[in-house]
């Protein structure tokens, strides 16, 4: 029985619980019914057929049912828990309150409601086609316990193909929630939980049921527009007024470059006097030689007048290491100093000029190897004006701020990556330098779980910290920083993963959403101070706000525990080492992906642009830094393609040693992007469409009326008159003659 507008509240007084069988919520564009006791849920869309959304959960005791129009509410459990539901016009708002902890399900999604596919924004985001073994192998098990709707879900939503219809669920309230996954049949159903805490029961949930016709795209949409509406909602343009430096993403491919040490094998032009040298008596030369390992020792031991490229690679290292842990000395310690921090490295840079000058390449200001002015020099010959140039980490700019300067005299950006998400206490792994915060923000910033123990770190190191904790290390940290190197550009890692946690210390109780805010105002304050763009990883829209751009979105971290990937080195699908220093093998080192990754991930046919139907236009995003352009050889025109459709930047790594080989490609890769990217980067996507059955033919479309239209498959494809060649691209942008792609042109050697 539906309780409907024609009953009255005296009626639904006097009626048993076992008569409450549902309330019916309606409206010129659907019917909505809804099960109390279950939170069961069918819509029939005007026209259409009805669907059950949700079976329902376990049935809870109903009390004070009441309603209104399109309006109703109840109690389950005595009024622990208080629901609301409100249909308003294509949107059911079902809203949920509480009194005390607890760990309620929501809904459960049988695998029929998928209908043709299911709408999942795993990082950009994913269509999962209805009787797809592949995701049905994959999913669940991927998803474990639950996906964390925060940090596993770059939006938080979800959605339903239907054809002519879909159905798009928001999550109001991203936090503290599991979205658990199981094969139904030809399908996947699916579950989603809240919990309830000491930190969040005075939170509302809030879940909103958004009705669209065919538009994939229809709950990024109205999340978007959710946004705006709630405030939460910062432009391109508006952060480009803010921090004007931000106007030069626009256009720009992203670079990480390595070997950001103070010399180069390169910077030695007399090896025999340099190995004197380094034998010799000098102070700086004992000092150096005292840190040496014994690799490093049997090679200055060996070493002939003229040393084999081998001996010359092990030395250089070796003396880069030594200067480094002489640096860091100065430093590093339980109570970091960081206003001082940049001087050991200036001082030890001075002493290697005077110590070593004569056999060193006479311009010191030369010296280096990825970030130096040598690199500077390469990109800007090659005709690169955008480029975003990122480091692993800061000690590159104290080495070697002359390069950071001609990087930003360029017009680039020059940033480096910087974390405090984790603290590692003083004396442990010190190569994990940013993670080296000092004793007091070890022993006092780290997160406290319900059970009163402290939240392990990244790779069970350390603590994972309180961002509001640690926020006057970051600010003293950061402006000792910049104010050293000169870098206009800053990367807080993990900050906007969406990874979020209750802290239960004393003093500082802080729930799941506060530490989102306070991720967001971390990387705010250092945008406003420095106005400077600032990026993080993934960008995910729970901590997005403060951040122009992002690492991770595109293509995130993938097969993580997979042996073949990490820990078997005779694998063909080896990712490679993390060494050496100045080219790791992990970066550098093609390989093909192995199933069922390259699909799950590269798959056109999988693959749609949810975050940037929300976040074009507001953050610029690209791959992860573990999987640049040139990493996967059996994804690249693929993962090209779906750059120039979603107009997203291309990422590579550069190295001394790799610069001129990998050159070519980044040329190609910015003659392709850099114009797209210019007319489009402040624009909003507004439309996707498949144009043909196998999913091939893909069109993004923008606030401005361009249109970009990609051929990922084998065969040429018509379209509008046009052909369009194998893995191809024509960009229609408005007010501008067509322009043809080919990612063939970009495919290197």
């Amino acid at each position: 029985m539906a309780v409907g507008l024609k009953y009255g509240w005296s009626l639904l007084a006097a009626l048993p619980l076992s008569a409450w069988a549902g309330v019916l919520l309606q409206n010129a564009q659907w019917r909505v019914e809804l099960e109390p006791a279950t939170l069961a849920v069918s819509v029939e869309p005007a026209g259409d057929v009805k669907r059950t959304v949700s079976d329902g959960v376990a049935p809870q005791a109903v009390s004070a049912l009441q309603q209104t129009g399109e309006t109703a509410g109840w109690q389950w459990d005595d009024g622990r828990y208080r629901w609301q539901a409100v249909l308003d016009g294509p949107d059911l708002r079902l809203t949920l309150q509480a009194r005390a902890p607890g760990r309620l399900e929501l809904l459960r999604q049988p695998a029929a409601a998928m209908g043709r596919g299911l709408l999942l924004p795993l990082a950009e985001g994913s269509y999962i086609p209805a009787g797809s073994k592949l995701w049905q192998d994959f999913l669940p098990g991927f998803a474990g316990d639950g996906l964390d709707t925060s940090e596993n879900l770059s939006l938080p939503l979800w959605g339903m193909d239907y054809g002519s219809r879909s159905l798009h669920w928001l999550l109001l309230n991203p936090f503290n929630n599991q979205l658990a996954f199981a094969a139904q049949g030809q399908g996947l159903a699916l579950t989603l939980s809240h919990e309830f805490n000491a930190l969040n029961q005075d939170q509302p949930v809030t879940l909103l049921l958004h009705l669209s016709d065919g538009n994939l795209l229809g709950g990024a949409q109205r999340y978007r527009q959710w946004l705006v509406s709630a405030g939460r909602y910062q432009t391109l343009a508006d952060k480009i007024q803010r921090q004007p430096e931000t106007a030069k993403l626009v256009g720009a491919s992203h670079v990480y470059l390595w070997g950001n040490n103070l010399l180069d094998a390169s910077d030695v032009r007399d090896w025999p006097a340099f190995l004197k040298l380094l034998r010799g008596d000098a102070a700086l030369a004992v000092q150096l030689r005292a840190r040496f390992d014994t690799a490093a020792r049997q090679a200055l031991r060996q070493a002939g007048a003229k040393p084999d490229r081998y001996q010359q690679k092990v030395l250089i290292e070796a003396v880069n290491q030594a200067l480094t842990a002489e640096a860091r000395a100065s430093w590093l310690g339980p109570k970091p100093d960081w206003a001082k921090m940049a001087e050991p490295y200036r001082a030890l840079r001075a002493q290697t000029a005077q110590t070593f000058g004569p056999a060193l390449q006479a311009d010191a200001s030369r010296w280096g190897g990825g970030l130096s002015r040598k690199t500077v020099d390469a990109l800007q010959s090659a005709g690169l004006k955008r480029l975003w140039l990122g480091v692993d980490n800061w000690e590159g700019g104290l080495w070697q701020p002359q390069a950071v300067k001609a990087g930003v005299a360029a017009g680039y950006l020059m940033s480096s990556y910087d974390s405090y998400e984790t603290a590692l206490q003083p004396g442990k792994h010190e190569d994990w330098i940013t993670a080296q915060q000092g004793e007091a923000v070890y022993r006092q910033c780290g997160i406290t779980l319900a059970n009163g123990k402290k939240k392990a770190g990244f790779q069970q190191s350390g603590y994972y910290t309180n961002p509001a904790c640690v926020r006057d290390t970051l600010q003293q940290r950061t402006s000792a920083l910049l104010s050293a190197t000169g870098f206009n550009s800053w990367f807080l890692d993990a900050y906007a993963t969406g990874m979020v946690f209750d802290d239960y210390t004393p003093g500082r109780r802080t729930g799941e959403a506060a530490m989102a805010q306070g991720y967001e105002q971390s990387m705010q304050w250092v945008a406003d101070r420095y106005q400077l763009p600032v990026g993080s990883e993934m960008g995910n829209a729970t901590t997005s706000r403060g951040i122009a751009f992002a690492h991770g979105m595109q293509v995130p971290v993938l097969g993580w525990g997979d042996p073949d990937l990490q820990r078997n080195p005779k694998s063909p699908y080896y990712l490679g080492r993390w060494f050496p220093a100045d080219q790791p093998e992990t970066f550098f080192k093609p390989v093909p992906l192995k199933q069922p990754y390259r699909d799950l991930y590269y798959g056109p046919e999988y693959r749609l642009p949810l975050y940037q139907a929300v976040f074009h236009g507001s953050v610029i995003t690209t791959n992860h830094w573990l999987y640049d352009n040139l990493k996967f050889r059996n994804a690249y025109a693929d993962n090209l393609l779906a750059q120039w459709l979603y107009n997203v930047p291309p990422l590579f790594h550069l190295s001394a040693a790799s610069l001129r080989a990998r050159l070519p490609q980044l040329q190609c890769a910015d003659r392709a992007f850099r114009p797209l990217h210019q007319q489009l980067a402040t624009q909003a996507l507004t439309g996707f469409a498949w144009l043909n059955a196998e999913h091939t033919l893909q069109q993004t479309r923008f606030a401005d009326g361009s249109r970009l239209t990609a051929n990922f498959g084998s065969t040429p494809v018509s379209n509008g008159g046009q052909t369009l060649p194998p893995q191809s691209l024509l960009a229609e942008l408005a007010g501008q003659a067509p322009r043809l792609l080919r990612a063939a042109d970009c495919a290197g050697k």
